[in-house]
C-alpha cells in the first residue's frame, strides 16, 4: 500500500505542473551553464572550458535572485593560459506564458554583478575587478523539474590591471534543476490526500 501511495503522489506531482510550476515563489534553481567546451585535435592543441554553477530561488513568480560561481579555462600548446573566475548574484526574469510553439519553453533575461577577472599568463593582458554580465535565454523543460537552457550573454569586466575592460559575448547551454519549495510541495501533497 505504501508503495501505492508514493506512486500515487509522485505521479500526482509530476503532472500537476506546467512549465509556469517550476517558476513559481517559493521554489528553487539549481544547475549551471557551459559554455566554449572544446578541444582542439589540431596541431595548436587547444582546450578551452568554462563553467558557471548557479542557485537562485523565486521571491516572486518569475522572478528568482540567487548566486553564482564562474570558472573558465583556455590552453594551447606553446601559447599562454587564460584563467577566469568570477562570483556573485544573479537576477533571473521568465516572461510570459508557454511558448506556443514548444509547449514546455519561456523566455527569460538573466543579469549577474560581482568580483572577477581575466588573467592571460606570459603577460599577457589581466583585468580583476566588477564581473557583470546580461542577456537573455531560453529554458525548454524537458520534464516538469528540469530545463535545458540556452543562453546568450554579454560579459563584461572592469578593473585592475594591464588591460582595464575586458568583454566576450557567449552563447551558453545549461541543465537547470527546479525543486518545488515547502508552499508548493504542500499543495501537490493536500491535492493527493484528495
Amino acid at each position: 500500500m505504501k508503495k501505492f501511495t508514493l506512486l500515487t503522489f509522485i505521479t500526482a506531482f509530476a503532472l500537476s505542473f506546467s512549465a509556469r510550476a517550476q517558476i513559481q515563489k517559493g521554489n528553487v534553481l539549481v544547475g549551471g551553464d557551459f559554455s566554449n567546451i572544446s578541444l582542439g585535435l589540431d596541431d595548436a592543441k587547444v582546450f578551452n572550458f568554462n563553467i558557471s554553477p548557479k542557485a537562485a530561488w523565486f521571491i516572486q513568480d518569475n522572478i528568482a535572485l540567487g548566486g553564482y560561481v564562474n570558472f573558465g579555462l583556455q590552453t594551447a600548446k606553446n601559447s599562454s593560459t587564460t584563467v577566469t573566475y568570477g562570483v556573485g548574484t544573479l537576477g533571473r526574469y521568465y516572461t510570459g506564458t508557454d511558448v506556443a510553439v514548444l509547449r514546455h519553453g519561456r523566455l527569460f533575461g538573466e543579469a549577474n554583478v560581482g568580483i572577477g577577472g581575466i588573467n592571460v599568463s606570459d603577460g599577457g593582458g589581466h583585468t580583476n575587478g566588477l564581473d557583470f554580465g546580461f542577456g537573455p535565454g531560453f529554458a525548454y523543460f524537458i520534464t516538469p523539474n528540469i530545463g535545458l537552457e540556452t543562453l546568450l550573454k554579454y560579459n563584461g569586466v572592469a578593473g585592475f590591471g594591464n588591460a582595464g575592460y575586458q568583454s566576450t559575448l557567449n552563447l551558453n547551454f545549461g541543465l537547470q534543476i527546479y525543486l518545488p519549495g515547502r508552499g508548493t510541495a504542500a499543495k501537490v501533497r493536500g491535492d493527493v490526500r484528495r
